[in-house]
């Protein structure tokens, strides 16, 4: 089990703030646990802290007056840090943010990111290549979501979760289990056996009870059927 401190040594942006800056992280960020399918942050409420998946997964999706819901063709994995966009705006949360698994979440709150955001000119950085990389995978979601097959669809929702500038701490062997990969691919699990089946006779993946090892991540991201 990672420690929360272990969790803030591999942000990326911690090793560059100063000794004062790393104190305040620690001193005023807090942790909480998730079960499977809760709710992590809700949509309307206020978006009042950064959020950061200790260790976990987590979906983003949206539901309608209706009731029908959408979920993005990607996770959010142990490593991340989510939820800026809406921090900056002081807008309310625009979509729900829900653990598939057991998760433990950190939280900073917005006092201290905003001290961060005027003090630190690496975590600017960090920020904006953050911005710039979540930017492009909601729009490569918008060419998933209408063109790509359910064989693609599950090749490009694991290859989303290999962006190290968005999940510094993902490895090449993904502990996944069929069922989460349907949530964040929007298809049956029946239908994920299948695309994994197609994906591991291209030589793409290699396919273990739990556990998927990326072989080749050009490719995956590449794949289409």
């Amino acid at each position: 089990m990672e420690s929360l401190e272990q969790f803030l040594v591999e942000s990326p942006w911690m090793e560059s703030l100063s000794p004062d800056q790393q104190q305040l992280v620690r001193g005023t960020l807090y942790e909480k646990r998730y079960d499977a399918g809760e709710t992590i942050c809700r949509k309307g409420t206020p978006s009042e802290e950064w959020v950061g998946i200790i260790e976990g997964l987590a979906k983003i999706s949206c539901e309608s007056h209706t009731g029908k819901q959408i979920s993005f063709i990607t996770g959010i994995p142990s490593g991340s840090w989510f939820g800026e966009g809406s921090l900056l705006k002081r807008e309310a949360r625009r979509y729900d943010i829900v653990a598939l698994r057991d998760s433990r979440i950190a939280f900073m709150p917005a006092q201290t990111f905003f001290r961060l955001l005027e003090e630190s000119i690496s975590f600017n950085r960090f920020l904006l290549t953050h911005f710039n990389e979540r930017l492009g995978q909601f729009i490569g979601y918008m060419e998933y979501d209408r063109f790509l097959s359910p064989e693609a669809r599950v090749a490009r929702s694991l290859a989303s979760m290999f962006n190290h500038d968005l999940y510094p701490g993902m490895h090449y062997k993904l502990e996944i289990s069929q069922e989460e990969l349907g949530n964040l691919s929007g298809i049956s699990r029946q239908r994920v056996n299948q695309a994994l089946h197609v994906l591991q006779s291209e030589k793409i993946v290699d396919v273990k009870y739990g556990a998927i090892t990326i072989l080749d991540i050009d490719a995956l991201k590449s794949f289409e059927a």
